[in-house]
């Protein structure tokens, strides 16, 4: 595949919320684990999703959105590379066609989505991708490569300041949002966390 030696993967809106899964995400691709890439109107999905549970943070979101733009300087997929492959996709949930079409366009190795049963095995086989439960992606991202993972994390828990999180805090922040394995791992490296 050309492009980037690295392993890639497409973010599904869905795990660019809740915020730690997000946060989660952007600090192994800055730790150089992984590239991480998705489109505009995956970060218009998101926000959405934010904004149907948190109406209050409507116009909040923008500084969020650009700082993970600037921690994944090449994150975007334009909608001009991947449009023209969405009329030949199908998914069992057609508002997913424009992600597998961004991943094709933007050749990346899987799709991190929490809603795994709307992207099939068999579809996305065809096209050489798979798609990964963002607790798994982590997981995996973390066995590779344990230290570089541990001090993304690490400073992923400096980052918080409101409010500032004990080590424990920080990982029952995880479990919460879905990332029990991830919270496992952690766990073992708690004193360096």
């Amino acid at each position: 595949m050309a492009g980037h030696a690295r392993y890639s993967a497409m973010l599904d809106a869905c795990v660019l919320y809740p915020a730690p899964v997000a946060d989660a995400l952007i600090s192994l691709h800055v730790a150089g684990l992984y590239t991480a890439r998705w489109t505009e109107r995956i970060d218009r999905e998101w926000i959405r999703g934010v904004l149907r549970a948190r109406p209050d943070l409507e116009g909040k979101l923008d500084s969020r959105r650009d700082a993970m733009r600037q921690a994944v300087l090449d994150w975007e997929v334009s909608t001009s590379s991947y449009e023209p492959l969405m009329e030949g996709l199908s998914l069992p949930d057609k508002d997913d066609v424009h992600v597998l079409a961004a991943a094709i366009a933007g050749h990346v190795d899987c799709i991190v989505t929490s809603n795994l049963k709307d992207f099939p095995p068999e579809v996305l086989s065809v096209h050489g991708i798979e798609a990964l439960h963002p607790d798994d992606f982590i997981v995996y991202q973390f066995d590779l490569e344990q230290f570089t993972a541990v001090e993304a994390f690490k400073t992923m828990r400096a980052r918080l300041k409101k409010p500032m999180l004990t080590p424990e805090e920080f990982i029952q922040a995880m479990e919460r949002n879905g990332l029990a394995n991830t919270a496992l791992r952690l766990r073992d490296a708690i004193g360096l966390i």
